[in-house]
């Protein structure tokens, strides 16, 4: 019998997510960015894990919800990569 561990990834104040449910990591500045965020938040499907900061990073996943990050996509990106390399 095989276990299968999934990868947690900590995205900010103790909030964790799973690295294969990720599609991508972006940049919240642009108009299309601020648009798909509005329309998952009226279609419940936006999880803010940003505890209140200053939204740095919006993370699309592959359920259709969006996730807030008051980290940077970079940051994140990083610390994926740091949990790829321990294995």
């Amino acid at each position: 019998m095989k276990i299968y561990l999934k990868r947690l990834v900590s995205v900010g104040f103790g909030n964790k997510l799973v690295t294969d449910r990720i599609l991508s990591i972006m940049y919240p500045n642009s108009a299309p960015i601020k648009r798909m965020v509005s329309d998952a938040k009226e279609l419940k499907k936006l999880i803010d894990a940003s505890c209140g900061r200053k939204c740095k990073s919006v993370i699309v996943l592959d359920t259709e919800h969006v996730m807030l990050s008051a980290l940077s996509p970079d940051t994140i990106a990083a610390r994926i990569e740091k949990s790829e390399d321990q294995e």
